[in-house]
């Protein structure tokens, strides 16, 4: 009788289908736009509609990427790939819910606000930054070990993971939002690593375009 390793199974487990990885592509590019305009909306505009409707519209956005990353990455190891992809999805879920309470309080503010108080779903960004940079390190481990993707994608991936850490850090500690702990990586991350991450995922899926080192 035929006996078969768990590295015979995982090779030929199927890829995401051509048609999810272009949809997903597409949402990553999206997602890297969407991240660009919170930037503009919460540093430059200092807008809580614009910026709350941002966080949300991305963090939705990149729920597709993820999962896209997770097909691909499951080859490498699966069960550090699903660990990413939920660590990922809760902190994407995370933001989300973040964009929706502030696009919700800058529509309709509520009568008696309590100012200064952290988010209960999203305390100082937990999900948003704390979660996802833990879900980002794993995935950049991945992509170094394994051929799914190019390796720049994975150190720039550990770049943005401790960007991320460092921002909910200094949100947890730091309350002020021009103090340079906050600032420079909010800089760094919201206008450059963040969205240039998710356009060079965007654009590896929706051309299929196989690892290269």
């Amino acid at each position: 009788m035929a006996t078969h390793t768990s590295a015979d199974r995982i090779s030929t487990t199927p890829l995401a289908s051509t048609a999810f990885e272009r949809f997903a592509g597409l949402f990553a590019i999206l997602t890297g736009i969407a991240g660009f305009l919170y930037a503009i909306a919460f540093i430059v505009l200092q807008s809580t509609l614009l910026s709350g409707l941002f966080m949300l519209l991305g963090g939705l956005l990149s729920s597709a990427a993820l999962v896209a990353v997770y097909y691909r990455l499951r080859a490498t190891d699966p069960a550090f790939a699903l660990w990413a992809l939920l660590l990922a999805i809760v902190g994407t879920l995370g933001a989300a819910i973040h964009g929706g309470f502030d696009l919700a309080s800058a529509v309709n503010p509520p009568a008696a606000a309590a100012s200064g108080l952290p988010s209960q779903i999203d305390p100082r960004g937990l999900l948003t930054f704390g979660v996802r940079g833990m879900a980002l390190f794993v995935i950049a481990w991945l992509i170094l070990r394994g051929s799914a993707f190019p390796k720049g994608l994975g150190y720039l991936a550990y770049v943005l993971a401790i960007l991320e850490v460092i921002l909910y850090l200094g949100r947890l500690t730091v309350l002020t939002p021009t103090n340079p702990v906050i600032l420079v990586p909010a800089l760094l991350a919201g206008f450059l690593i963040y969205p240039a991450w998710y356009l060079w995922l965007g654009f590896v899926l929706w051309r299929g375009q196989p690892a290269n080192s």
